[in-house]
């Protein structure tokens, strides 16, 4: 019997939507759900790792939260020519050697889901969900008590000592 091929599709937005200032959010999942963001010395070789790839590409991060399976990223470019796009793949390639390496049996999913902010309501609105993300996975009570977080433009105690 012949196999057959599944071509596989293309990502569904334009190259070009990824560069610039605008702000896009990101998840990208551990397959099969692996638990392994869960302790303090894997969050931070990670966060290293994505803070020099923002500088790489010229791009800032609202805020990463890095739950046990999956990470939370809201990024964007620091001026027109920033490639988020870029950013995020070089973080994704650097991070799955780390894990080929050092972890074989964990991976990445293929792909990342990925969606564009319109407004600065958005972006609060946004920011507030991913900071509330563990809360509601029951990993903690208060989205301050989850402490792998960060953001590269906020304070996000202050930012967010108004709701």
């Amino acid at each position: 019997m012949k196999k057959k091929f599944i071509r596989e599709k293309k990502h569904r937005l334009d190259a070009d939507i990824y560069k610039g200032e605008r702000p896009i959010a990101f998840t990208l999942c551990i397959k099969d759900k692996n638990p392994y963001f869960t302790n303090d010395t894997r969050f931070k070789i990670f966060e290293k790792i994505l803070i020099v790839e923002l500088k790489n590409f010229n791009c800032s991060a609202y805020i990463y939260l890095f739950m046990p399976d999956h990470i939370h990223m809201l990024l964007a470019g620091n001026d027109s020519d920033a490639n988020i796009k870029k950013c995020l793949e070089m973080f994704k390639q650097k991070t799955g050697y780390f894990l080929s390496i050092n972890y074989p049996d964990i991976k990445w999913q293929k792909d990342y889901y990925d969606h564009i902010l319109r407004s600065k309501e958005n972006l609060d609105m946004h920011i507030k969900y991913v900071l509330n993300n563990p809360v509601r996975a029951g990993i903690v009570e208060f989205w301050k008590q989850f402490k792998f977080r960060g953001s590269t433009m906020y304070d996000l105690n202050e930012w967010a000592a108004n709701w």
